[in-house]
């Protein structure tokens, strides 16, 4: 288990508690630094403040699919593009038609309901491949065999 110096850091945006505080539960248990958030965070500000290694939403907050606006502001911006993404929904038709899209933009995906493994895989998964594509300064890794 890493220390909290070295730790990842890992930003929770959901709209219920008991939610929030289950991720928290999970993850530090797992050696994860955690910083929990309600659905307030609509544009980026918050994000770059807290500067996480991976960022997990709900795709749905409120009524609306926010989760997806904020994820698309974050690919859309050079200072959050690399942040890898793990979206929870149930939207399980859309998933898997945008599957290897997502998957080329680093978004990992949870389908509701799940369970503490299919989360601890999710979160490894994504830090893994955000390490192997990205350099720490955010910008993508050149193949220099294939350049």
């Amino acid at each position: 288990m890493a220390d909290k110096k070295t730790a990842k850091l890992i930003m929770v945006i959901n709209d219920t508690q008991e939610v929030l505080e289950l991720f928290e539960l999970i993850l530090t248990g797992e050696g994860f630094r955690v910083s929990l958030h309600s659905y307030q965070v609509r544009d980026l500000k918050k994000v770059k403040e807290v500067n996480p290694d991976l960022l997990i939403v709900d795709q749905f907050y409120g009524e609306e699919a926010l989760g997806w606006e904020l994820v698309q502001k974050m690919k859309m911006d050079r200072d959050t593009a690399h942040i890898p993404i793990v979206v929870c929904s149930t939207e399980i038709r859309l998933l898997k038609e945008l599957e290897g899209h997502l998957k080329a933009k680093n978004i990992g995906v949870i389908l509701k309901p799940f369970d503490i493994d299919d989360l601890i895989f999710a979160v490894n998964q994504a830090l893994a491949d955000a390490e192997q594509y990205h350099r720490p300064d955010g910008k993508e890794k050149v193949d220099k065999d294939n350049n």
